[in-house]
């Protein structure tokens, strides 16, 4: 992308302070009809340049191959993947590549398993959220399109109902909804204003935590039914730190706020209506649930879709994004955006921010972009005797460990014989073995951790790989069906091993670690067919394996 970073006119742009600040001078920032991967480029360039960093060349295809396939499919690839692959023209296979994932099954496997696990990580098991995120993926619903959704949690029928899941898993804790839903969808943690303003961040008051606390207090959950209503009245009332109670306005993060248009009900009314909620709420009530004319949720919504000063909403979903397949948010810890903590890259992310609304919240085109960039797509080995520059710099590929259902669905696609996957252009069979590798990948989740920063491999996980019959029954047999069942079959051994390596690490192996399996297999000649299940042990149990790179 080096030749373009000369010829792109500028224009100029009022720019936006991006963590939560007024309006800032005049920028420079790209054109709006710039690709993406060409504006990441640019500016990350751009700040390498300022730093006086170099950054590492591009990794090789075939770990290109093995990172975008994890990142956009959910799982490693298939051998006759890698050879579709390798056979394009070297020019433009990796946007084959991206254009045929994003097309697939499998993109929206994963992509609504993201969701699920940044949403609702407190259930990773309920079903009816993830099949709504499943239908709105597979919908192409566009991300505004989804908040809405489940803020409004309205669906009674249909997938749609599980939208409200988000608000029923945490309605019973008015201090979790309100301080999740700050930080998951607008990336602002403002728990320590509960008691206080923030101690050390000016931008959050008291109000602001009571304010946002305020559009989720009528809230409740109805025994009978288990649907989600709002009460037609309700407050917050809080003391300050000089123990003045003050009444919480319906006040976003940026500050605004929405007039309180609650309908003024005489006594008796009031009453009435306070008693049907209350059955409703704590028996087993079959009175019709009263939907009021002012709906705070609602409000919300409209706040933060509107938010023209700040827009934590989109900046928070491009921010996330940007980490999940790069390893480290342009703003970090993606849940601290606020002035005291500013972007690695600020005209990067104000422009990937404006891109993002003005293209409908279409989170596929940004996931696109970042894909196809030099950046995503540089090597992860730092081979310069010096300290590797900071993860902020975007010099390097960051190593991610995988997900739960990444490694799931990995393990039980790579022990299993290639022959038994359909070929590469059927695609009606492979939607159905897809589902089945998606189901297989689900039971196996609650035997691996969701990873978090500085990740590190359990002891559950170290010991479920020693001693779980799972794992020796599910992953190591060597029937026909399997690749220890194929490889029995190879009668030259070193093939063998360079096809045990090319199905589960996705490369050829190193002539030391040739030399080593070779030595392996030959150490008890009679007993090469457990030596050979011991060595598929080691590479499925091992780092290269359990990490993205």
């Amino acid at each position: 992308m080096q030749s373009h970073m000369g010829i792109f006119c500028r224009c100029r742009l009022m720019a936006i302070v991006l963590c939560g600040s007024s309006v800032a001078d005049a920028e420079d920032l790209l054109p709006p009809d710039t690709e993406i991967s060409d504006t990441i480029d640019h500016y990350v360039q751009q700040h390498l340049v300022t730093s006086g960093v170099a950054a590492v060349g591009a990794a090789d295809d075939l770990t290109l191959l093995r990172r975008t396939t994890l990142d956009l499919a959910g799982r490693v690839p298939k051998p006759a993947e890698r050879d579709w692959f390798m056979s394009q023209q070297s020019s433009n296979r990796r946007r084959l590549l991206v254009d045929r994932l994003m097309q697939s099954p499998d993109f929206h496997f994963h992509q609504r398993n993201w969701l699920d696990e940044t949403l609702l990580s407190n259930q990773p098991h309920n079903d009816e959220f993830r099949n709504y995120l499943l239908t709105a993926v597979q919908g192409r619903r566009s991300w505004d399109t989804v908040f809405g959704e489940i803020m409004n949690a309205a669906g009674s029928d249909g997938p749609e109902k599980g939208a409200g899941q988000f608000l029923k898993s945490r309605v019973h804790e008015l201090d979790d909804l309100t301080n999740d839903t700050a930080i998951l969808f607008f990336g602002v943690n403002i728990s320590c204003a509960k008691c206080h303003d923030h101690p050390l961040v000016t931008d959050w008051k008291q109000d602001h935590f009571y304010g946002m606390q305020a559009f989720f207090e009528r809230t409740y959950q109805t025994r009978k039914t288990s649907s989600l209503a709002e009460r037609p009245f309700g407050e917050v009332k809080f003391a300050n730190v000089g123990g003045e109670s003050k009444t919480a306005a319906f006040m976003f993060l940026t500050g605004d706020v929405v007039a309180d248009r609650t309908p003024q009900l005489p006594d008796e009314e009031r009453k009435q209506l306070e008693e049907r909620v209350r059955k409703l709420e704590h028996e087993d009530a079959e009175a019709e649930i009263l939907v009021p004319e002012f709906r705070p949720r609602d409000e919300l919504v409209e706040l933060a879709l509107h938010d023209t000063k700040d827009r934590f909403f989109a900046k928070n979903i491009v921010n996330r994004i940007w980490a999940r397949l790069l390893g480290t948010g342009l703003v970090s810890p993606a849940d601290q955006m606020h002035s005291g903590n500013p972007p690695s890259h600020p005209q990067l992310l104000e422009w990937l921010t404006t891109d993002m609304v003005s293209h409908g919240y279409d989170l596929r085109r940004l996931i696109q972009g970042i894909v196809l960039s030099e950046a995503y797509g540089r090597s992860s080995e730092w081979t310069s005797g010096s300290e590797p520059p900071a993860a902020s710099t975007f010099a390097l590929a960051q190593t991610r460990p995988l997900t739960p259902r990444q490694l799931g669905a990995s393990l039980h696609l790579v022990i299993r014989s290639p022959e038994q996957w359909p070929a590469i252009e059927n695609t009606e069979e492979w939607t159905k073995q897809r589902t089945e590798l998606e189901n297989l990948a689900n039971d196996w989740v609650r035997e691996f951790e969701q990873p978090v920063e500085n990740f590190q491999i359990a002891v559950d996980e170290a010991l479920f790989f020693s001693n779980s019959g799972r794992v020796q029954d599910d992953l190591l047999r060597d029937s026909d069906d399997r690749l220890l069942g194929q490889l029995k079959k190879v009668e030259d051994q070193s093939q063998g091993i360079e096809k045990l390596w090319l199905a589960v690490l996705n490369r050829v192996p190193q002539p030391d670690e040739l030399a080593s399996a070779t030595a392996w297999l030959d150490r008890v000649p009679n007993k090469k067919d457990e030596s050979r299940k011991q060595l598929l042990w080691a590479i499925l149990a091992g780092p290269e394996f359990r990490f993205n790179h």
